[in-house]
């Protein structure tokens, strides 16, 4: 009888010790590249011993990948840049809500899912690049002015089929309605200096070049190539500072409909919007921390402060669909 008891005891010991283990390492599917979230998650493992394993992707591979692997899905987080994205996410049934006092607390509602399916973490701006040279003071205004006739082939722009555009023009729908965008996206179509670019850095470089005046961009892409080139010939100039604000978007995570480990990852998340790891993520991204009561770093906070867009970064979503079929009809590619 005493052996059993012995025995039992010892099973019990071990079934408990593989149920810690297991909650000791969060998993996460990010579509950030490794050197921007690998500070971040570091620091919380030397913080909490909590090991976090992550796996990078696309987006949309990712998200796939969740719903294919349902129930059995080791994911406990996605990690992923725009609210559009994050939107896709949540109506495809891949998360769940993370109801935390704490997030609500650090990160304002217009950062997060009303429906509580995700939060902000860091923000991007997606504003004007210019070159000083040739764009003269006073010139730029708003985004919607770059549809005027002062900017006919003088401006570059990346490809409508980036979810960055995308959620531009879903919220210029939400301000102004539909009509209007499709004239000033056929605005700014019509004024286009070359074929869209690929990707934001082209549109900087481009503009930096000569090819072309004025361009719109994620602030970080000219963060990073100003970081390499001190004397890069393009400014950032941030409109619409007398009506909406400065198009604001983001970097967010959501807890997977079957994480195997919920409460040890919305611990991480709710670190990850404290002031710690805000400051990881600013000085790491040359973004801006969605936590209000963090500082950027000094390189972004050299860029100049700004009045952002209050517009819910979800609306980037729920409007995604009407603003890709706008963005087609307008002849921007």
């Amino acid at each position: 009888m005493q052996a059993s008891k012995g025995l039992l005891a010892a099973l019990t010991l071990t079934a408990l010790s593989g149920a810690v283990q297991a909650a000791d390492e969060v998993v996460v599917y990010s579509s950030r590249i490794d050197e921007l979230i690998k500070p971040v998650f570091d620091a919380y493992t030397a913080k909490t011993g909590v090991n976090v394993k992550f796996i990078t992707d696309k987006e949309a591979p990712l998200m796939a990948r969740i719903k294919a692997e349902g129930e059995n899905t080791p994911a406990d987080l996605l990690l992923t840049v725009d609210g559009g994205n994050l939107w896709q996410a949540e109506e495809m049934g891949i998360l769940q809500p993370l109801d935390s006092q704490m997030i609500k607390d650090n990160i304002p509602a217009q950062y997060r899912s009303s429906t509580n399916a995700w939060t902000g973490l860091s923000l991007r701006a997606r504003t004007i690049v210019y070159s000083p040279e040739r764009v003269e003071e006073g010139e730029l205004t708003t985004y919607e002015a770059l549809a005027d006739e002062r900017w006919e082939g003088r401006l570059c722009l990346r490809t409508s089929k980036k979810v960055y555009n995308q959620s531009l023009t879903a919220t210029l729908i939400e301000t102004h309605g539909a009509e209007k965008t499709e004239e000033i996206i056929t605005g700014w179509v019509n004024n286009l200096a070359t074929d869209v670019f690929a990707d934001d850095n082209a549109v900087i470089q481009a503009v930096a070049a000569g090819q072309c005046d004025v361009g719109i961009v994620n602030s970080y892409y000219y963060g990073r190539l100003h970081a390499q080139d001190p004397d890069l010939r393009a400014k950032l100039f941030w409109p619409n500072q007398e009506g909406r604000g400065v198009h604001v978007n983001l970097s967010g995570i959501g807890l997977t409909k079957h994480a195997p480990h919920p409460e040890a990852a919305q611990k991480l998340v709710e670190w990850m919007t404290t002031a710690e790891a805000q400051s990881i993520f600013a000085d790491t991204n040359m973004e801006f921390p969605a936590n209000p009561g963090v500082k950027p770093s000094a390189e972004v906070a050299a860029w100049g402060d700004f009045k952002a867009d209050t517009i819910p970064v979800e609306v980037a979503g729920k409007r995604q669909a009407e603003a890709i079929m706008l963005m087609d009809r307008a002849g921007w590619r």
